[in-house]
């Protein structure tokens, strides 16, 4: 076991808070890691995520299959329609996934208010990273309200616009993938969505998957230049964008009923060369954002905490281990990166390009993009 009296976790979300279960679970005592998460209140706000079945064995690895199982809701089947709400194409996920587990869907506030329950690690709310200072021993961090301190790791699961990844590692900005999105979450169900499912229309999608306790998760994109979206008539202009779709989008913008439900921003990706450097590191996002057309970014980063996790606990030394770590994972992540951005650019080509070549070969481009992702981590 690497030897590590202290590691920081910088940020709250589904990385950081999996990372300080999945140490826990790997045998260090829960007071070696201290999570510090820049927003005020714990769970963050989010709309929904969709996790495919290597995301839930990861949640199943740490214990808490069950408890996500039960406040979530089942993907049987991933279907693709055109705009009108006719069917494209379809795949049976669970006849895909097999034995590795089923596919949910979740809101991400539950997800976060599981895994914050069973998180033994101490953490401070409301505290940013503000400066990053190492050696070969050890890493001075210091934060928005004054504090210091030494540690022998820190990691950055702060997603795509990492503090520690501007201060360590390289000062990259994330790039344009082209598409502006909105996500939201509604609380009932509109009829007919009882599997994930997205409608493709003319440089512009609208999925609706279905989560737990009854509600639905809508996200949108649409292929234009970066753009502004005040929040004061957001949902107005929202309707707008989307007015042309059938099948059960009409009645997902009817239930929304405030411009606050709808998240809006860039659809955006990071590339590194490195993820780490001397003692600290980086997991998910702030490691390799990719556009969210697979819905993986969530499970790639729980496969980064658990592989994390393994490392320090098999590996001799701190640089073993996070070498050990990128080694497990960059392959598995670039592909998932590149299919995504393939992805990205498919969904908002013309109708009379994309929509005859999924109906004669969706399912098995489906199944191709996610069979490397079968075999576990």
């Amino acid at each position: 076991m690497a030897e590590v009296g202290r590691i920081l976790i910088v940020g709250g979300g589904m990385g950081g808070l999996c990372l300080a279960v999945a140490l826990d679970r790997q045998g260090f005592d829960p007071e070696v890691a201290e999570i510090v998460e820049r927003s005020a209140t714990w769970p963050v706000a989010g709309a929904g995520i969709a996790l495919h079945a290597n995301g839930v064995r990861v949640l199943r690895t740490l214990g808490l299959g069950e408890p996500i199982e039960r406040a979530s809701g089942r993907l049987p089947r991933y279907s693709f329609m055109d705009r009108s709400g006719e069917l494209l194409c379809s795949t049976d996920l669970e006849r895909f996934w097999g034995d590795v587990g089923p596919c949910l869907a979740i809101t991400r506030v539950r997800l976060e208010e599981i895994l914050v329950a069973v998180t033994r690690s101490p953490h401070r709310l409301g505290v940013a990273l503000t400066g990053l200072r190492q050696d070969r021993e050890r890493v001075e961090a210091s934060f928005s309200d004054g504090s210091t301190g030494e540690y022998d790791l820190v990691v950055g699961a702060d997603g795509i616009y990492s503090t520690v990844r501007r201060l360590a590692i390289w000062p990259v900005s994330p790039g344009y993938a082209g598409t502006m999105a909105w996500r939201s979450v509604i609380p009932s169900r509109p009829a007919g969505v009882d599997h994930l499912m997205v409608l493709l229309g003319d440089g512009r999608f609208f999925g609706l998957v279905p989560v737990g306790e009854g509600h639905t998760y809508g996200f949108a994109g649409l292929d234009a230049e970066r753009f502004d979206e005040p929040v004061a008539g957001r949902l107005e202009r929202f309707r707008a964008h989307f007015a042309g779709f059938g099948g059960a989008v009409p009645e997902y913008l009817a239930a929304l009923q405030s411009d606050e439900q709808l998240h809006f921003g860039p659809v955006e990706w990071v590339d590194l060369d490195r993820w780490h450097d001397g003692r600290v590191v980086l997991i998910g996002d702030a490691a390799h954002a990719a556009p969210p057309h697979m819905g993986e970014g969530g499970s790639m980063a729980m496969e980064d905490a658990v592989v994390l996790a393994e490392s320090l606990r098999t590996a001799d030394t701190v640089a073993g281990a996070l070498d050990r770590y990128v080694e497990r994972r960059r392959r598995r992540a670039g592909w998932v990166q590149e299919q995504s951005r393939i992805a990205s650019k498919a969904w908002v080509l013309p109708p009379a390009v994309r929509d005859g070549v999924l109906r004669e070969r969706g399912d098995q481009m489906l199944q191709h993009r996610y069979r490397p992702l079968i075999a576990p981590v």
